[in-house]
């Protein structure tokens, strides 16, 4: 009788465990092609863009590959988490008065082409930094998910007092926690300098962080030889996307703009961003692409209109088309394998070369700091990050 009701326990807990990590999404949920999972990872980027900031939004623009990198590791028995992300800035004072100088740049999306442009536009232009505003309008204008077991999050970054603007933080933080939102502040500074501007709040913000960053530090760079095969690879990479409906060629053009503009911040940032496009669980153009679209619809051939096909494919007929996209997709397969272990070693190497640095303070910037973040609070939620 003993070992009857011990069994009974031990499988109650590992169902409870298990409904902790994948619950049901209203919102997406499919039952003739359900998601690997329905949970989410939620974040929202606020961005202060007052004068000062400029290094910040030169951090934010190559962090975001980095942030949906470590993201995209998270696994919840074995599945891994829809990611959305949101953009607002604040402290612009072209913005609306009445807004409280805030602006949604991006709802949550997992367009990560679109984000990434956005992000490369910002310029700095203003001086009131109201952060109990930012982080009231972003709670209630964002689609937050209400099921359980999501992890959402802010992190907002910037300098100045916390406690600017008519709106304060204390009600933005009562907000957040009846959402279930972690708030994490980054204030842009001396520690001590974001204390005593208010940044800590922590708890009172839904049990968030509270950490401190020079913003004008330059991004970390180490050469490897692996840089260099995973960029060749990317350019076939681009290669086997087939671009389809009224946005299909804008969108293939931006594809390629997008990663151009990561080249220029530095070798690094370009070969993360190729990482996550060899992820087809963070990377997904189904919107444009025939290859991902495919995946969520075996009949997309016979829909789409050839009327916005390449010249190449207009002509043939439904079963061609279907052939090239089975071809494409197997190529797309092959090459995101091989980038994946080409990053594999270069993970190794760059892990390496850091070691033989002794007693040398590691840079905080804003991806240093989100991923530790992102990587302590996801336990909470039942993820482990490779």
């Amino acid at each position: 009788m003993q070992q009857k009701t011990i069994c009974s326990i031990a499988i109650f807990c590992f169902l409870l465990f298990s409904a902790s990590c994948v619950q049901a999404d209203h919102h997406n949920n499919s039952e003739t092609n359900p998601p690997p999972t329905n949970q989410k990872i939620q974040a929202a980027i606020l961005l202060d863009v007052s004068n000062s900031m400029d290094g910040l939004i030169d951090q934010a623009k190559a962090q975001l590959w980095n942030m949906v990198s470590t993201m995209g590791k998270a696994k919840c028995n074995g599945a891994t988490p829809k990611i959305e992300i949101a953009l607002y800035e604040y402290g612009r004072t072209t913005n609306s008065v009445r807004a409280g100088f805030v602006k949604q740049l991006m709802p949550f999306t997992t367009d990560l082409d679109s984000l990434s442009e956005m992000l490369f536009s910002l310029k700095t232009d203003g001086g009131d930094e109201y952060c109990g505003q930012v982080i009231y309008t972003s709670l209630n204008n964002l689609a937050w998910d209400n099921s359980p077991g999501n992890y959402k999050v802010i992190f907002i970054a910037g300098n100045e007092d916390f406690l600017q603007g008519s709106l304060h933080y204390k009600k933005a933080c009562a907000l957040a926690k009846q959402k279930g939102v972690i708030v994490n502040t980054i204030y842009c500074g001396d520690r001590m300098q974001g204390i005593s501007e208010h940044w800590n709040v922590n708890d009172e913000c839904g049990g968030g962080s509270f950490t401190n960053i020079n913003q004008n530090e330059k991004i970390e760079e180490i050469s490897t030889p692996y840089d260099d095969p995973i960029i060749t690879l990317n350019e076939k990479l681009n290669g086997t996307y087939i671009a389809y409906g009224n946005d299909g060629f804008s969108k293939s053009a931006s594809q390629k703009q997008v990663d151009a503009k990561n080249r220029s911040v530095n070798k690094s940032v370009e070969v993360k961003r190729i990482t996550v496009k060899s992820n087809k669980a963070l990377y997904k153009n189904e919107s444009w692409d025939m290859v991902d679209k495919f995946d969520d619809d075996k009949d997309i051939v016979t829909k789409i209109n050839k009327a916005t096909l390449t010249d190449s494919l207009k002509n043939k007929s439904n079963a061609e088309i279907e052939k090239i996209v089975i071809q494409k997709k197997k190529e797309r397969e092959d090459i995101q394998k091989q980038i994946t272990t080409l990053n594999a070693s270069r993970d190794k190497f760059i892990a390496t070369e850091k070691a033989k640095v002794i007693n040398q303070k590691s840079k905080t910037t804003l991806e240093t700091e989100i991923e530790k973040i992102i990587r302590k609070q996801a336990k909470e939620f039942n993820m482990v990050i490779e």
